[in-house]
């Protein structure tokens, strides 16, 4: 698709991999939504990047429903979404509580099917989309105290595939991105610091692979997308 002509609203927009997507979409003249839980960050947010903002917890489903309506009066339509928001967790099998497998499934994973529905009954009205979902390579291999963390990225994977093979008759494409370790503020929220974050990815490697992704020609998709650093270090 041509830059220009998207209209997008990312998920988790205000720090990170969302911002630095949004960042280089409005770059290259696209329109875009983000959105966040915190009010304050979100208005600070969408004015340094010219776009569009609204507070919208991903958690709560009249919220996730009212921000559909607000990208797209302010856009005049969708053709992009990008799941992004998300929320980390370390802990051992043991000492993971029910409450917290519960919350990181509701923010990771759920959110994302509710996001991927409502989005899916737009482009199937217009014969065309772009759903991309953030992932991780924690999807792809789990990780040692990573019991819920890894398990909800890894259903994404069952949503994209199954997604993929019911929309792409309409010229839906969908696309599952994992990126391996970024250095964000996601990585400190859970208490993880990197001793040689020079070597790591940042949410800007990210942004570049999904605005490529998005930049195909129509006729060409990408089902799945891994992304690591080239020597990550320790």
């Amino acid at each position: 698709m041509n830059i220009d002509q998207a209209k997008v609203l990312i998920t988790g927009g205000t720090t990170g991999i969302g911002y630095e997507t949004a960042k280089l979409l409005r770059a290259q003249g696209a329109s875009v939504v983000i959105c966040g839980r915190n009010e304050d960050t979100v208005k600070s947010a969408a004015a340094e990047l010219d776009v569009f903002g609204i507070k919208a917890d991903v958690d709560n489903v009249e919220e996730i429903e009212a921000m559909f309506t607000f990208a797209i009066e302010k856009m005049g339509g969708l053709n992009v979404l990008i799941n992004n928001a998300g929320l980390g967790h370390i802990g051992s099998l043991l000492d993971t509580s029910l409450e917290d497998f519960t919350n990181i499934w509701i923010t990771n994973t759920r959110s994302i099917f509710v996001c991927g529905q409502l989005a899916a009954r737009h482009f199937i009205q217009q014969n065309e989309g772009n759903i991309i979902n953030i992932a991780s390579m924690a999807a792809v291999n789990g990780f040692a105290n990573g019991s819920a963390y890894s398990s909800s990225k890894a259903a994404i994977t069952g949503l994209t595939n199954s997604w993929r093979a019911e929309l792409r008759k309409y010229n839906i494409r969908v696309t599952q991105i994992n990126p391996s370790e970024v250095i964000t503020s996601f990585s400190e929220k859970i208490g993880y610091t990197s001793s040689a974050p020079e070597t790591k990815l940042k949410g800007l490697e990210i942004a570049q692979v999904i605005v490529s992704t998005l930049a195909l020609n129509g006729v060409a998709m990408i089902p799945e997308i891994n992304v690591w650093a080239t020597n990550p270090g320790s």
